[in-house]
Formats: structure tokens, C-alpha cells, sequence
């Protein structure tokens, strides 16, 4: 995407986390920032912070698992700025470490609805908004690294979710190609990022869906998970990769170069026809084992 200053972009999930770091570092690029999360408060505090760097911001309260929502969130956008150029469908939930087959079916409707129907949503509402600009465009979805690797010991909902993220997104960037080459999308992969979700996940979960103490092992292993994040890259760090993505017209974002040797090991296994390989495996030296 060649011209970035005074283009118009949506930022869901956009109260906290990567989502506010995106919301960052597009307004400082003189970029008009919609920003759209669930939790009102957080947002207008969000929306507050990023406009003091000098962005054209506004907030939307949005629940994108729910299609009405994401149309209306698309065509308030166009109230506001007329337009509409980048779309980051980011908000995103954790989940708990359940027995796939103990897991509710509440926590499967919410993680799916939260985690991959609101990246079809927002793909049938602003699509075919940027499609018909005739202008350049650009969406970016955010999976995770957790949808290039797997393993049983971790977030398998999730996990689940996000590796549907990566496929429809690789499935939006064929159709696109068929469109002209004015829209673009990437597939963010990120790491860890400092941010509360392990919070929201308390905070937003649905009767229902179990709570991370019962979910997890126990106190320490949700201790060790929060202070992982807490510890990960700065948010606006991941804006600005982000950014740059959309700059470059890069399909794949990953923001920590260092785990790829995970998506090496799962890529040799599923050639070798071995087991999947557990998150943190090293990737074999020798392409024949």
C-alpha cells in the first residue's frame, strides 16, 4: 500500500494489546483510526490516549462475533470518514487447557464466534467496500503463531481457532488475486505480546465456559502464563510491524523471527508423517530424520 497518510483504518479489538499498538502506530503515520473493541471503557480510555498523539480518532463499541455489529462498526466508518482502506480484524480470546472432549460447547461457540467468525464478518462487510473505492486497500487478520504450530499441551481451542484465521485468510488473498491488485491482506502470526488477555478472558467469558482456574493446572501455571505476556514485545513494537507489512504488501507477519524453527518442526513432521510435534521441539539438523 503506497499512500498511508490520511487513509482511513478500523482496528478491532483495539482497547488494549496488539490492537491498541496498531491503533498507535497508524495515527502517528497520520492515519484516520477507528477503534473498536467490546469493553466500552477501555475503549474510550484507548481512544483517548492514542488521539493525544495527534490522530483523527474515533470509538466504536463493537461485539464482532455478531455480524450486525461488524456492518454497523463498517457503516458508521464510512458516517465518520467516507471510506474505509484498512481493516485489522484483531480482537481475539484465549482459552483454557480443557480435554477437547471435556470442553463446553459454549467455550467452542464463543472462541469460534470471537476468534474466526469475526474475521468472516469482517471480511463480508468491508471488502466489498474497499472493492468497490477502486482504491488500494489492505486487511490485515490476526491468527497467531499459535495457527502455524500445534501441540496438546496448550490453548487447543484456540489453537483450533487460529489456524482457521491463517486458512481463510490465505483463501481471501487467492480470491483478492482474481480481483485486480488494488486489496491486499496479510495474516498476522504474532508472538508474545504484553497484554491482558489473559484478564479478558475472566472478564468476558460467558456462563458456561470455565474459568482459567479451573481450566489450567492450577494458580502457578496462570501465573506463569501472565507473567509470559507481560514480559512479551511492547504493543506498539507489533504496530509498527504491522504497519510496515502493509507497506511492504507482506502476506505473512510474524513478529518473533526466532520461533519459525516451531513452524520448521511442524512443516518436517507432517512430511515425515510423524506425531505432531509438541510447541518448543527443536527443529531436526538433519532433513532426513
Amino acid at each position: 500500500m503506497k499512500q498511508i497518510e490520511g487513509r482511513v483504518a478500523v482496528v478491532t479489538g483495539a482497547a488494549s494489546g496488539i490492537g491498541r499498538g496498531i491503533a498507535e502506530a497508524f495515527a502517528a503515520a497520520g492515519m484516520k483510526v477507528v477503534l473498536s473493541d467490546i469493553r466500552t471503557e477501555a475503549l474510550e480510555a484507548a481512544t483517548k490516549a492514542v488521539r493525544e498523539l495527534g490522530g483523527d480518532v474515533r470509538a466504536i463499541a463493537a461485539d464482532v462475533s455478531r455480524a450486525e455489529d461488524v456492518q454497523s462498526l463498517a457503516d458508521r466508518t464510512l458516517e465518520e470518514f467516507g471510506a474505509v482502506h484498512v481493516l485489522c480484524s484483531n480482537a481475539g480470546v484465549s482459552s483454557g487447557r480443557s480435554l477437547l472432549w471435556e470442553s463446553s460447547l459454549e467455550e467452542w461457540d464463543w472462541l469460534l464466534g470471537v476468534n474466526v467468525m469475526s474475521v468472516v464478518h469482517g471480511i463480508r462487510s468491508f471488502v466489498p467496500i474497499m472493492l468497490a473505492q477502486g482504491d488500494e486497500g489492505h486487511v490485515v487478520n490476526t491468527a497467531s503463531m499459535g495457527g502455524l504450530i500445534t501441540g496438546s499441551g496448550v490453548v487447543p481451542i484456540y489453537m483450533t481457532a487460529k489456524h482457521g484465521v491463517v486458512a481463510l485468510t490465505e483463501a481471501l488473498q487467492d480470491q483478492l488475486s482474481t480481483q485486480g491488485d488494488k486489496v491486499k491482506c496479510s495474516v498476522l502470526c504474532p508472538g508474545y505480546v504484553a497484554s491482558q488477555v489473559r484478564d479478558n478472558f475472566e472478564i468476558l467469558r460467558p456462563p458456561g465456559v470455565a474459568s482459567l482456574a479451573d481450566a489450567l493446572e492450577g494458580k502457578e501455571d496462570i501465573e506463569a502464563g501472565k507473567q509470559a505476556i507481560a514480559q512479551g514485545m511492547p504493543p506498539r513494537e507489533a504496530g509498527e510491524i504491522v504497519l510496515q507489512a502493509i507497506r511492504d504488501e507482506r502476506f505473512y507477519v510474524l513478529t518473533h523471527p526466532e520461533w519459525t524453527s516451531m513452524v520448521e518442526v511442524r512443516m518436517r513432521g507432517i512430511l515425515d508423517g510423524t506425531d505432531p510435534a509438541r510447541p518448543g521441539d527443536p527443529p531436526s539438523s538433519d532433513p532426513s530424520s
